[in-house]
């Protein structure tokens, strides 16, 4: 996949992505994470607690990966690896609202996006946004 063909396959519909980011001991730690894009830039936007392992082994080791796939046959999946940067609440509370909303507004719809987007932007969490490193992915992986 080219870096827009993977944004594309990682934009379409509610895909979870799978964020990875390395342990104090080294080892891999693997959680779903809910993003978007930034339109903009093309980098990977989220919201997170800041006091979570994620954001603590992020602000340790920036370097991190996040996954998407389709489960179904012919299967295929989409990566992006890059850079975190964290944002708290006190350093750009309006940028963290924006993009707590612009990201449940993916997984909630219209809706309730207002709602979770004020819920997941209180001071304790933090804005993590992702410069992309490197874009991978494959369609029909089985074909």
């Amino acid at each position: 996949m080219t870096p827009a063909e993977v944004v594309e396959f990682m934009s379409e519909g509610s895909r979870t992505g799978k964020l990875a980011v390395v342990r104090r001991d080294g080892s891999p730690h693997v959680v779903p994470v809910w993003f978007d894009f930034d339109p903009e830039t093309g980098d990977v936007m989220f919201v997170t607690g800041g006091d979570s392992l994620k954001a603590r082994c992020m602000r340790r080791d920036p370097r991190v990966s996040i996954c998407v796939d389709v489960m179904e046959m012919p299967f295929a999946f989409a990566r992006v690896d890059g850079v975190a940067e964290i944002t708290t609440h006190s350093e750009d509370p309006s940028a963290l609202r924006r993009w707590a909303t612009e990201t449940c507004r993916r997984y909630v719809g219209e809706e309730r996006a207002v709602e979770f987007g004020v819920r997941n932007s209180d001071p304790g969490e933090v804005l993590v946004r992702v410069t992309p490193t490197r874009h991978v992915g494959a369609f029909g992986i089985t074909d």
